[in-house]
Order: structure tokens, then C-alpha cells, then sequence
């Protein structure tokens, strides 16, 4: 078998032949080849050679050798190596270099076997070709000259010729006829270096036609600046998009100007107007119109438009000095008995004539739990009256009380009650007033007091002209004509009506049907009630009307807006719901020195969970506010969930889940809720008195302090020998002395009655299995956690703690 792989291809392309030739003399003399690729043997090569070398006879070499110099003008004949092997045929002259590697790798015993055949071969080789060109004009000789390669190193080029043919096409042009040979040798010399230079002068000449058109496009921004709008926040990626800058400019202008932000950071207004004009754009400032500002009319009203409005007065003072008895006289209604232990839990508001000029009143409660309340009271008045029993005098709501009405800036009127009572000194109560700012026009002062009796009625008609002066002088002025605008001072869930809340119209006018929004609550006004229980159309400025139709029960004191659109009147609610979500979230303050150590306190707190249910709004702030208040050092009351209306099953899973107790105020649990509370052992307390609820909690409270523990010894173990273990540390072989050891317990380690160390047994194992405890008397492995320096004869002494009941 050869040792070259001689291939049908490559006979058939060194005897200028196609495949299929080849092909055919095997199939004759031999056996027909399978594919054009197969490797052919010795003697299959032999027959080919053969029938090639007698079919292609030549007259004489000299016919081969003699090539003249027209035709191949750059070649010479090579004079042939009679040892050549023979498959390598004669006809390529100065063959492929790959062509030669291949050939001169043959063993020499295969040129030895085939030296026989020498003599012949080579003519037929040289002869073929010759044949192959005068049958076929068109065969692949053409290819073969392309795929030679000339190798002569230091063979001088014929370059007259090359010179003639160069005077014969550029003479005339470039004026060659005039010079010399040598002249056009240079010419050709010279060829690379000038195509080097006109590239270069054309890269020059590019460079500077760009540098002029980014001076033209510089030209054109002076003269038409790009306005840049920017709002008072930006990213670096959208500021860089609006004034088309890529990112990496405006970074390197906002690191000039000292501040590093990277793409997606925010900056402020003034930094970003500072970049935008250095990079050559024109700031202007960017006004968000929020969905809020469209919806909501808050334009001022022109003098012309206002007309007198009826004056607001809040009821204030302490608790059960006589506020709604008052007001019960005023009304000829009796409002107290509804009041469970004489406390108003609700602010009612009424409407009373008098003289022909209507007055609105408000009832705030005097209670400490409802400041919130009575702020929001005086905060929707014009005038307060400050109700002081005379027999009791100043006290601590009263004081609070005037403290919310110089707050809100109202006048003050002083109504000195129960003057029927035996001990009554009004004297006594002008002096204490003068302490708080509050002078008697008696005594040269501007604040009217007026001292009265709710019950027999005594000064009341005196007091309520003084209202009537009073209102007159601020002149107190509304526009019926726009959408109505006003506070919320009540809400409650009603079980057949639904969210029901009673608003103070302030401005405008309310009318059947008006789309309002209040804080997250969206409605249509379906009902509307007043004070006297009578339906209404309408309510203008002033009024206290009862409506019903809303969503869900707003929270008391939020503002109301009648709009025009409601479907942006609920994209709007929504809005506020998910900014009001985003604050509960992220409720936790940024950490700063002056709050850092009561924050860390309170990361140790215990923390009592509560869920607050009332019968109206304003019952569950106080509630959830008093309750708040109590949190002691060591207990954190959270009242994580307030809400109007009964306890409900959703209530109790809340609970449930958070481990909290529900306080229901004035509120009944259904039958749902009842069994679930049942079920999942939820803790459920009613009240309809606040104190109680607040005094209860307290006593939950006392059982929730932090329990006090002492330390019991267990037993002592002697460390006999110490072992080091790799990525574990010292393990040591104890004895247990006396007690027992046990896994988990807290341990010291004495060395000479001294601890040297206190901390928890972090493995215990009698021959390697870990155990649970070790009686005295037995040998085991013990291993302190984090601690590796015990020695042998150390005392390993083991405790636990142990809870002390309160």
C-alpha cells in the first residue's frame, strides 16, 4: 500500500484530466472507484501511469523542453531531476510549493520501486497537456497558470518593457516623451510614496471639513438655543436625553461643578439648570400640573361675589362642665342622656336663629383623648366659647382648650356655667383667666365673659347677642356661587345607609347630586340631611349637613371638594390611597443623632399589637391616640388598624395573624367574627367609656413587663485533656464532677476560681454522638463557643436561667 495518500482528484488535476477519465481507466482495467476522494494503491497507480504514458506519445523530449521565450517571457526552462518520483508529472512547471512538500516527503524506497518506469513517464506527463490543449481550448490550463507562484527572490524584471508600454499610455499627458528612462524608473518608484501622501491629504483635507461643520453647528445652537424644561427633580439620563447629550457629558459637567451622580441618580433643579447652561441650552422651569390641581378650583373670590355667611362657633372647655347642656338649652333639645357617662363622643353641629341671624354651632368633646378633635374644631370656627364651671374654675382641657383657639387665631368668649350652684365665684375664674391672656373688658381687656346657667337659663340671651356683635364685627363673608369646599367633622358606617359623614359647607354651595371627594373617600351626594333631620336640596356656607353616597367613611378633618369629573375625582382618590400606602411603608424615620438612641430603644421594645373599631371616626382617632400615649420604657403600644363600623371576621384574621387584641368602642363583634375569635383565640374587649379601655389596657400591659430571671448552677465538669480540631477549634475531654451537663446551657470556664470566660456550650457528645445531657461520674467531649483557650484542669461550671414570676 502507499504511504501517500494519492487521491483520484489529484491524479486526475496533475494529468490536466477530469476525475471521471481516471475514473473510467480504473473501471476498464481495475474496479470501479467508489467516490472521486478514494485513495488509490500502488498498482491501480502503475495502470494509470501506464495507459496514460502509451496514449499520449510524444515524437521527441525536445518538443517538451523547448519553450520559447515569447509565450513565457518571465520563465526559463528548468532543467528536470531524472530521479524525480513519477507521480508527480512533468507537466507543472515550477509546481505549487505545497505540490513539492508533498512529493519530497515520499520514502525513498518508493522512488527506488518505481525508477523502472522513470524513462517513460515524464514524456507522457509533458506530452498530455500539449494534447489537452488542442482538443479542448477551454480546459482548467488557465487555472493552473492563475495558482502560480512566483518564488525567485533576486531574478531582475524585464522593466524596459514595462517602460515602452508606460510611454505608449501617459506620455502624451504627463510630457514622458521628453524624459529620460531613468526619469520613468523614479516615476514608478515613487508610486507608493505618492498614493501615501494625496491619502493624506485627503484625510487633512476630511479632518478640516469636519472640524468646520461642527464649528457651523456650534454657530447654529448659539443662535437658536434648545430650550431645556426642567422640574425640580431630574435623572442624569433624562436631563442628558432632553438636552440630546449623551449621559457621559452631563457627568462631566456635574463632576466639575463637584457632584458625582451616576446615570440613574436624581439631582435638583438648581444643579441641573447649571449643567444645562453650561452645555449651551436654555433653562426653563418645568410646572407639573398635578391631576389635583386640575380637578380642584381654588381660585380667590372677587369682593363682589362674597355675601354674608353665618358665624361658626365652637362649643370648648372641660369635661363635663357644661358644653352640651348649654348648647342643649340653646337647641331645646336634650342630647345628653344619649351620651354614655356624660362624655360627647361625637362633635354634633347645629344651626340656631337669633334676633333673625342664623349661628352654627359645634360641639367638640372636653375629654384629654380628644385634642385631635378639638383642634379640628377650632380650626373650621370663627368665634369659641370657652365654657368654665364656677365652681370648679380652671382645669387641665380648659387650658388646652384656649391654647387650640390662640392656635387658630378665633376670638375667645368666656361663658362662666353653673352659676345656680352653691360656691360659685366668678371672680375667682376672671383672675385665672388673666393668666392665660384672657383680660375681662371689666377689667380693660377685650375678652367678653358672660357668666350663665345652662340649666335655669340665666345670662344665656346675653351671651348669644354678644355672638351676634361679635360675628358682625369680623364681618365674616362666602360665595354661594362656586362648588362647594368644606371639612368633614364627622363620619361613621351606617348598617343600612352606608358611609355616612357630616360636612360644614365653608365656601359654595352643596347641592343633591354634586360628585365630592373627601381624602380617599369618592361619592355622589345622594341624601342630604340637617340638623334638624330634615331633607335638603342644597347647603350654602355655614351649614352643617349630614350626607350620605360616599365610597368609604373618610377620615374626620379631611377637607371636601364638590368636582366636576369623576373619573378624575377617583384617579385622584387613588393616588392619595398609594401615597398614604408609601408613607406606612415608609414610615421609618432617616436616622440622625438627635433620634438615634430611641430608635435603638426602641429596636429592644416589646411591641402590644391593637386593632381599634369604632362606631364614627373621630371616636377611633381619641382611642387609638389615648392608647398610643401609654407606651411605657419596656412596652410599645401600635395600634396597627382603626376603622369605623363593626368588627368584622377580616378584623380577627388581622389580629390573628399579628397576635394583637381588638378594642371595640361602642361596637358589637357579628356572629362571623365572634366564632372566628373563638377559633383563633382572639382577644375582644367592648367599651363604651374611654377610661375604662385605657386603665384595662394598662393592667394587660403590667403582665407584658419583662420577666426577671436568676441563675441555677447544673453541675461542673473537669477538663482533663484538650484537643485540637481543624476549621472546629479546642474540643476537651471532660469529666463530669458533680449535677449533670446538659446541651445548649450556659457554661464559664474558672481557671483557679477565676472565670476567664462566659458564654454557651456549643456541642456535647459521648463517643462521638451527641447527647442531650451527661450524668456525674461519666467522661465526655465538650466545646465552648467561641472560645478555644481551655487548658487541662480548668472547672467547666454550667447554668441556666430560670424565670422569676411578678
Amino acid at each position: 500500500m502507499s504511504m501517500i495518500k494519492y487521491r483520484v482528484h489529484e491524479v486526475a488535476k496533475d494529468f490536466n484530466v477530469t476525475s471521471k477519465v481516471i475514473g473510467q481507466i480504473l473501471t476498464d482495467y481495475i474496479a470501479p472507484p467508489k467516490n472521486h476522494m478514494q485513495v488509490l494503491e500502488n498498482n491501480e497507480l502503475d495502470v494509470i501511469f501506464e495507459y496514460m504514458t502509451q496514449h499520449n506519445q510524444v515524437a521527441s523530449l525536445e518538443e517538451v523542453f523547448n519553450v520559447k521565450p515569447k509565450t513565457e517571457p518571465a520563465r526559463k526552462p528548468q532543467p528536470q531531476n531524472q530521479n524525480q518520483p513519477q507521480n508527480q508529472p512533468q507537466n507543472q512547471r515550477n509546481n505549487a510549493p505545497a505540490q513539492q512538500g508533498r512529493q519530497d516527503k515520499a520514502p525513498a524506497k518508493q522512488d527506488n520501486r518505481q525508477q523502472g518506469q522513470q524513462p517513460a513517464r515524464p514524456a507522457a506527463a509533458q506530452e498530455q497537456p500539449r494534447q489537452e490543449k488542442k482538443d479542448k481550448p477551454h480546459t482548467p490550463r488557465q487555472v493552473a497558470e492563475k495558482r502560480v507562484v512566483d518564488t525567485r527572490g533576486g531574478v531582475a524584471v524585464n522593466i524596459e518593457k514595462y517602460n515602452e508600454k508606460f510611454e505608449d499610455m501617459a506620455g502624451d499627458k504627463t510630457g514622458g516623451r521628453n524624459m529620460g528612462r531613468g526619469g520613468t524608473k523614479e516615476k514608478i518608484g515613487n508610486k507608493n510614496k505618492q498614493r501615501q501622501n494625496s491619502q493624506a491629504a485627503s484625510a487633512k483635507r476630511r479632518q478640516e471639513e469636519r472640524d468646520k461643520m461642527q464649528k457651523l453647528q456650534l454657530e447654529i445652537a448659539k443662535k437658536q438655543q434648545l430650550k431645556v424644561q426642567i422640574p425640580d427633580e431630574i435623572s442624569v439620563g433624562e436631563l442628558a436625553s432632553r438636552m440630546k447629550k449623551t449621559a457621559s457629558e452631563v457627568i462631566k459637567q456635574l463632576f466639575k461643578l463637584g457632584v458625582f451622580a451616576s446615570v440613574s441618580e436624581v439631582v435638583d433643579y438648581d444643579t441641573a439648570a447649571l449643567v444645562a447652561m453650561e452645555l449651551g441650552c436654555k433653562v426653563e422651569k418645568e410646572v407639573i400640573v398635578t391631576v389635583e390641581e386640575k380637578l380642584i378650583d381654588d381660585h380667590e373670590d372677587r369682593p363682589e361675589d362674597l355675601v354674608p355667611r353665618a358665624p361658626v362657633v365652637v362649643v370648648m372647655g372641660h369635661v363635663d362642665h357644661g358644653k352640651t347642656s348649654l348648647l342643649d338649652y340653646i337647641r331645646h333639645a336634650n342630647v345628653v342622656s344619649g351620651e354614655a357617662g356624660g362624655i360627647t363622643q361625637h362633635i354634633g353641629a347645629y344651626t340656631v336663629e337669633i334676633n333673625g341671624s342664623p349661628i352654627t354651632f359645634l360641639d367638640t368633646p372636653g375629654h384629654e383623648a380628644f385634642t385631635s378633635m378639638r383642634a379640628r374644631g377650632a380650626m373650621v370656627t370663627d368665634i369659641a366659647i370657652l365654657v368654665v364651671a364656677a365652681d370648679d374654675g380652671i382645669m387641665p382641657q380648659t387650658v388646652e382648650s384656649i391654647n387650640h383657639a390662640k392656635a387658630a387665631n378665633i376670638p375667645v368668649v368666656v361663658a362662666i356655667n353653673k352659676m345656680d350652684t352653691v360656691g360659685a365665684n366668678p371672680e375667682r375664674i376672671k383672675q385665672q383667666l388673666t393668666e392665660y391672656d384672657l383680660v375681662s373688658e371689666e377689667w380693660g381687656g377685650d375678652t367678653i365673659i358672660c357668666p350663665i346657667s345652662a340649666k335655669t337659663g340665666m345670662g344665656i340671651d346675653n351671651l348669644l347677642e354678644n355672638l351676634v356683635i361679635l360675628a358682625e364685627v369680623q364681618e365674616l363673608k362666602a360665595n354661594p356661587n362656586r362648588a362647594a369646599r368644606g371639612a368633614v367633622i364627622e363620619a361613621r358606617l351606617d348598617k343600612g345607609r352606608g358611609p355616612i359623614m357630616t360636612v360644614l359647607v365653608q365656601n359654595g354651595t352643596l347641592k343633591l347630586g354634586d360628585i365630592i371627594i373627601a381624602g380617599t373617600a369618592v361619592g355622589r351626594v345622594r341624601t342630604m340631611i340637617n340638623d334638624k333631620g330634615q331633607r335638603v336640596t342644597e347647603a350654602g356656607p355655614s351649614t352643617p349637613v349630614e350626607i350620605s353616597g360616599m365610597s368609604e367613611v373618610p377620615s374626620a378633618g379631611d377637607t371636601f371638594n364638590a368636582v366636576a369629573d369623576e373619573r378624575m375625582a377617583r384617579e385622584l382618590a387613588e393616588e392619595r390611597r398609594v401615597q398614604m400606602a408609601s408613607n406606612a411603608m415608609g414610615g421609618t424615620k432617616k436616622v440622625s443623632l438627635e433620634d438615634l438612641f430611641s430608635q435603638i430603644q426602641a429596636g429592644e421594645m416589646k411591641t402590644l399589637n391593637i386593632i381599634v373599631k369604632a362606631d364614627v371616626q373621630g371616636s377611633a382617632e381619641a382611642v387609638k391616640t389615648s392608647l398610643e400615649k401609654i407606651s411605657n420604657e419596656e412596652v410599645r403600644v401600635k395600634v396597627i388598624h382603626s376603622a369605623v363600623g363593626a368588627i368584622n371576621e377580616s378584623d380577627v384574621m388581622l389580629a390573628a395573624t399579628s397576635g394583637a387584641i381588638i378594642v371595640g368602642f361602642n361596637v358589637r363583634p357579628d356572629n362571623a367574627a365572634r366564632d372566628s375569635a373563638a377559633r383563633s383565640k382572639v382577644d375582644m374587649r367592648m367599651y363604651r367609656v374611654i377610661y375604662d379601655c385605657i386603665n384595662e389596657i394598662e393592667a394587660a400591659m403590667k403582665g407584658m413587663l419583662a420577666p426577671q430571671f436568676k441563675e441555677v448552677i447544673i453541675g461542673h465538669a473537669e477538663v482533663r485533656e484538650t484537643y485540637k480540631v481543624s476549621k472546629v477549634g479546642t474540643v476537651c475531654g471532660c469529666y463530669c464532677t458533680d449535677g449533670k451537663i446538659q446541651r445548649g446551657c450556659d457554661v464559664r470556664v474558672l481557671r483557679d476560681n477565676i472565670v476567664i470566660h462566659e458564654g454557651s456550650l456549643a456541642s456535647l457528645r459521648r463517643f462521638k454522638d451527641d447527647v442531650k445531657e451527661v450524668a456525674s461520674g461519666y467522661e465526655c467531649g465538650m466545646q465552648v463557643e467561641k472560645f478555644n483557650d481551655i487548658k487541662p484542669g480548668d472547672i467547666i461550671e454550667c447554668f441556666v436561667m430560670e424565670q422569676i414570676n411578678r
